[in-house]
C-alpha cells in the first residue's frame, strides 16, 4: 500500500472535511495545530455545505417543513445528517436553526424519541411514529453539532438506553402499546439498522461523559453485532444476513455497511476475533494504490452529490485507514 501518496491525497485542500479528519484522526495533530484550525474553518466555506445551506428555509428546514423525513433524501432530517457528517460548525446560526427545527418538530417530547411524522395539533413529533434508526441518526447528528448537553438530547439518549432492542430473534412486547404497530422496528428480531444507528449515536458521546447506563447499552449493542460477525446470520455464520453491507458507501443515511460498523468498533478501541470476516471484506476492497472505491451512493437523490460512484473515495479511504490504524493491521 502506498501510504504516503494516499495520505497526501487525503490532505488535499479540495475536501476540507476529510483534510481536517485526516490531520486529527490519522495523524493525531492537536486541535490548536495551525493546519487543523485552517482546515476546520474551511469546512463551512466548502462548496457542498454552501450549496446545502443556500437552499435552506428561514426556519432551518428544507422544502416543505412537515416533510422533514418523508422527503427522501432532500428533507431536513437528511440534510442535518449531511451537515453532521461533513463536520459543519454547530455554532453557525443556520446549523443551529436546523437542529432546533428537528428538536421542535421531530422529537416526541413525552418519550424523547424522534418521529418521522409531525403532529398537526402540537407541531411536535408523533409518539406513535418514533423510529429507532431515526432517533439514533438524530442523536448522532445533534451531538456532533454541539447539542450533547441539551436536556432534549439527553432525553433522546435515555430513549435509546430504554427502548433500543439488542435481542437476537426473541419476540418481545414493546413496553408501550404505541410502539407495537411499528413491527419493522419492534418486531420479532431487533432491527439491524436501528441497532447500528443507536450504537453510532452512543459512541459519539465522549468516553468520560458516558453514564453507566450508556456503557451498558454500548456493551449490549456491540455484542449484538459481534454475534452476527457484523454482517452474518448469527445462527448460520457461513451465510450473509446483510450482503449489501459489503458494498461501501458514504453517506449511509439510515443504512450501514461493514466499514461504518468497523469504524465504530475502532473508535471504541474494541477489537475482537469475531470482526475478522468484516475486516477481510474491508481489506479485499482496497485498491492497489491504497484506496477504496465508492460502491453505494445517494447521489441524484440528495440536494448535493458527494464523490462519484465507482471512483476512489476520500471518505471511505479515511475511515478505512482509521480502522487499520486502530487495529494495527
Amino acid at each position: 500500500m502506498k501510504t504516503s501518496s494516499t495520505l497526501s491525497w487525503l490532505l488535499e485542500k479540495d475536501n476540507p472535511s476529510v483534510r481536517f479528519l485526516t490531520l486529527t484522526d490519522i495523524l493525531e495533530r492537536p486541535t490548536d495545530d495551525k493546519e487543523v484550525q485552517e482546515a476546520r474553518m474551511a469546512i463551512m466555506e466548502s462548496p457542498l455545505i454552501q450549496k446545502l445551506l443556500s437552499a435552506q428555509n428561514a426556519d432551518g428546514s428544507w422544502g416543505l417543513p412537515e416533510r422533514f423525513y418523508t422527503d427522501k433524501y432532500e428533507g431536513t432530517v437528511w440534510n442535518l445528517i449531511l451537515l453532521a457528517e461533513l463536520g459543519a460548525d454547530g455554532n453557525d446560526p443556520r446549523v443551529k436553526a436546523t437542529c432546533e427545527f428537528i428538536l421542535n418538530h421531530s422529537q416526541d417530547p413525552e418519550s424523547g424519541g424522534f418521529s418521522y411524522a409531525m403532529s398537526a395539533k402540537t407541531g411536535h413529533g408523533l409518539s406513535g411514529s418514533v423510529a429507532p434508526c431515526l432517533t439514533g441518526n438524530m442523536v448522532f447528528s445533534l451531538i456532533r453539532l454541539g447539542f450533547l448537553h441539551d436536556p432534549r438530547v439527553q432525553k433522546a439518549i435515555a430513549w435509546i438506553v430504554r427502548y433500543q432492542r439488542t435481542d437476537d430473534g426473541v419476540k418481545l412486547i414493546p413496553e408501550e402499546d404505541k410502539y407495537a404497530k411499528l413491527y419493522t422496528c419492534f418486531g420479532k428480531h431487533s432491527c439491524h439498522m436501528g441497532a447500528a444507528k443507536a450504537l453510532k449515536a452512543l459512541v459519539e458521546i465522549p468516553t468520560a461523559e458516558r453514564s453507566p447506563q450508556v456503557k451498558t447499552k454500548i456493551a449490549e449493542l456491540t455484542e449484538y453485532f459481534l454475534i452476527h460477525h457484523i454482517h452474518k446470520k448469527s445462527h448460520a455464520l457461513s451465510e450473509d444476513a446483510k450482503p449489501g453491507w459489503k458494498l461501501l458507501g458514504f453517506p449511509l443515511m439510515y443504512n450501514t455497511d461493514v466499514l461504518e460498523m468497523l469504524h465504530l468498533f475502532a473508535k471504541l478501541k474494541q477489537n475482537d476475533a469475531r470482526l475478522k470476516e468484516a475486516m477481510d471484506v474491508l481489506i479485499s476492497l482496497q485498491t492497489e494504490d491504497g484506496r477504496w472505491l465508492l460502491q453505494n451512493s445517494f447521489n441524484g437523490k440528495m440536494r448535493i452529490s458527494i464523490e462519484k460512484k465507482g471512483e476512489p473515495s476520500k471518505w471511505l479511504t479515511l475511515k478505512a485507514l482509521y480502522v487499520l490504524k486502530e487495529f494495527a493491521m
